[in-house]
């Protein structure tokens, strides 16, 4: 379970949202048994989904974050709610490079450099939002300060860490997103860039027990911070059996029976948590009829 703690300035011009994702991140190696670096890249993208999902204003509104770039991991996804509940994937969960100029994890070697990062966002209109943008670094929280100024026009500033041990377990997971409003004047810019610039990176502080509303504290000290809110987002995956039928179904008829007149079980396996579903030929058919009659 993660700990998300969000705090705003007295005067109501920016606010800062933290995350302790340990456990989170922690459920996205054992998922999807990922490398080290992999771990770092899924845990940071995962991070910031959840962050980005809580500040969405409907309780069915959903977020998904997909970096697509030239790296070895290949694509990357995370889907959150607007509780901050999260999933996962990434086209190849192994990746072995060597670590970066500064001894550290290699993220963007893994990610890749050229490409782009596309943000969804589902609020129940008939077309979905989307944003896309060339990516920045390939360190995805350079992406996502980014996309807010590209996108959204909000000044952001972004912090994204993953502490991976030697036996790829998960040391500490974190980050934080600070906004301004566009009201905030010169002092509150100044007073959050001198906090940000004095800031150890949010993995150590969260590894050495600094809380959330702590480091919330630190960002926004100067400003007389307030709780704004906070929540428990916990990696959640939202697969069943019937979104897997409606999965089928979209293949389309021809593509059904034909996997029917094979005589043989299929097994659908969810991208996001693993779990499998078996079908008989005998349903296979069945979700075939249903193909023809949404065609119909």
């Amino acid at each position: 379970m993660g700990n998300l703690y969000r705090a705003i300035s007295a005067d109501g011009s920016a606010f800062a949202a933290v995350l302790d994702a340990k456990d989170i991140v922690s459920e996205i190696e054992h998922i999807h048994k990922t490398s080290a670096v992999v771990t770092a890249a899924l845990g940071r993208l995962s991070i910031a989904a959840s962050l980005m999902g809580y500040m969405l204003k409907g309780e069915e509104d959903s977020i998904t974050l997909r970096i697509d770039a030239d790296g070895p991991a290949g694509q990357l996804v995370a889907v959150a709610d607007s509780r901050g509940n999260v999933k996962s994937c990434v086209t190849n969960p192994v990746v072995e490079i060597p670590l970066n100029s500064a001894g550290k994890l290699d993220v963007a070697g893994a990610v890749g450099r050229d490409g782009t990062l596309s943000v969804v966002k589902d609020m129940g209109m008939r077309e979905p939002y989307v944003g896309v943008i060339p990516l920045v670094s390939g360190e995805i929280a350079e992406d996502i300060a980014s996309y807010y100024a590209t996108s959204e026009q909000i000044p952001t500033v972004c912090a994204l860490g993953v502490l991976v041990d030697t036996d790829l377990s998960v040391k500490s997971a974190g980050g934080f997103l600070v906004q301004l409003l566009p009201f905030a004047d010169e002092k509150c810019i100044d007073q959050i860039e001198k906090n940000v610039s004095a800031m150890r990176p949010v993995s150590a502080l969260l590894s050495e027990g600094v809380t959330p509303e702590q480091i919330a504290n630190m960002l926004l000290e100067g400003l007389e911070p307030n709780e704004l809110d906070s929540a428990k987002p916990v990696y959640k995956c939202d697969c069943s059996r019937e979104r897997t039928e409606r999965v089928l179904i979209s293949i389309g008829r021809q593509e059904l029976e034909s996997i029917a007149a094979e005589g043989k079980d299929t097994a659908v396996s969810c991208h996001f948590c693993g779990k499998e579903y078996v079908f008989t030929p005998q349903e296979i058919s069945r979700l075939a009829n249903g193909a023809s009659e949404e065609q119909v």
